[in-house]
């Protein structure tokens, strides 16, 4: 049984990393936490008295757990599956394989699934995830069936669905109508670890009818949108041929972007592109393993970054661990420029210091860094750093070492899901394994 928020927590000892813009690295330091919030980080004697739960991390590293700022619950039945067509290009990707998916995906599908990943990043450290959820076969009440998953592994979660035209107006309509309802039941009903979007699939399969509702919805809610952008050559050919623009010149005429909008991938982008980016303060999440696997190219993340775009790191459903997509991202920056020393601050500042920011958006009391009033979601990594570590190695350190090191200890908003290795979560993971397993093999079959 997880404890709940309201509990004290104190874990001790440890090599405090805060991450943010002015990351700091505390030795022997605890954090203390309460109500959900962070109520001190301080030298370990200094820590205040209480009863409560005490976890020692000493020789180890505690730092705030990590965020997915891009993910798709529904993806995580087709691992393994090998009954797609051959793809030629991006889209044939989305055509053989992953709407033929999201098409024959039901309810209890998108349940398991997301069950799945979540379990999954509670083991790997990621407590807060920016999904993207699309079930065209199986719309209705989808979002809340996510949600109930959310629930039940005690993470932090940003749900949208992925509205578009590419399976006709009443699919089109249901996602709209999905997204609104989701969004009016948390402002009805607010729950601390849920926010909402207003989902969006690409410029390609969007009219501007739909961006036009789109962007209603998000504006009568207060919220923005979550949206595929450029990701491959042909989204750019696409609005260019149907439309005289670029897509996020496209996106800002139907008031799509902004500060509460998340804009995915970004790998084709023009300079006046990332210049409307910034000019919006439209966050960019950039997935580079994904846009590897399907062979789109690799975002310039770096001129993102001098653009004064903010920039963050998702994983696109490649994977939950944001340690091993950081240095996805790092590797793949050197080689798309052939310079061993192009990328690695951006690729470091995208996941400690542009998640945390991205988050804190969606939850303003702040998110992904350990500091006193800011949430807390913690870490502890079964890390005892073999040379000098201080504020200018830790970024050496986290992609060359601590990105290896196990997770041995998760909490989220105080509550503790996993300790010394062990889940705390009130889910048996071989129950959750075998019924995967179920659904996946009919799943495939209706594929």
């Amino acid at each position: 049984m997880g404890r709940s928020s309201s509990d004290r927590l104190v874990v001790r000892h440890g090599t405090v990393v805060t991450f943010g813009g002015s990351c700091e690295v505390l030795p022997d330091h605890a954090v203390v936490c309460e109500g959900g919030r962070i109520v001190q980080v301080v030298p370990d004697g200094d820590a205040i008295g209480g009863s409560g739960r005490e976890l020692d991390a000493r020789g180890r590293v505690v730092m705030p757990g990590l965020i997915n700022a891009h993910m798709h619950f529904y993806s995580s039945l087709v691992r393994g599956f090998g009954g797609a067509e051959p793809s030629r290009d991006f889209v044939e990707v989305l055509r053989h394989l992953w709407w033929r998916l999201d098409r024959t995906l039901e309810l209890e599908d998108c349940r398991v699934s997301a069950l799945v990943a979540l379990l999954d990043a509670v083991r790997h450290g990621t407590t807060t995830l920016v999904d993207h959820h699309a079930s065209p076969g199986a719309v209705v009440g989808s979002l809340e069936v996510l949600a109930e998953a959310v629930r039940a592994t005690g993470v932090r979660a940003c749900l949208c669905y992925e509205v578009s035209d590419r399976d006709g107006a009443d699919i089109r309509d249901a996602g709209l109508a999905e997204n609104e309802s989701f969004l009016r039941r948390l402002r009805a009903h607010p729950e601390p670890l849920l926010a909402g979007l207003v989902g969006l699939h690409a410029s390609f399969t969007l009219s501007d009818g739909t961006l036009e509702r789109a962007a209603g919805i998000a504006a009568e809610h207060g919220v923005g949108a979550h949206v595929h952008v450029a990701e491959s050559a042909a989204d750019q050919a696409h609005c260019l041929a149907e439309h005289g623009c670029r897509v996020v010149e496209r996106l800002h005429r139907h008031r799509l972007l902004g500060p509460s909008s998340v804009a995915a991938h970004g790998v084709h982008l023009d300079p006046s592109e990332r210049e409307l980016l910034a000019e919006t303060d439209t966050a960019l999440i950039h997935n580079p393993q994904s846009n590897m696997n399907n062979a789109v190219g690799v975002a310039d993340v770096p001129a993102m970054a001098a653009a004064g775009v903010l920039v963050g790191l998702g994983t696109d459903a490649m994977t939950v661990d944001m340690r091993e997509e950081l240095r996805a991202a790092v590797w793949s920056q050197r080689l798309a420029r052939r310079d061993p020393g192009a990328g690695f601050g951006e690729a470091v500042a995208a996941l400690t210091a542009g998640n945390p920011g991205i988050a804190t958006r969606m939850w303003p009391e702040g998110v992904g860094e350990l500091r006193e009033g800011r949430a807390a979601d913690l870490i502890v990594l079964d890390y005892d750093p073999p040379t000098p570590f201080d504020a200018s190695t830790f970024a050496g350190h986290l992609v060359f070492g601590m990105a290896l090191a196990p997770v041995v200890t998760t909490v989220v908003a105080g509550r503790v899901l996993m300790a010394d290795g062990s889940l705390e979560v009130d889910l048996d993971p071989a129950e959750v394994a075998a019924h995967a397993r179920e659904r996946a093999a009919a799943l495939w079959a209706r594929i």
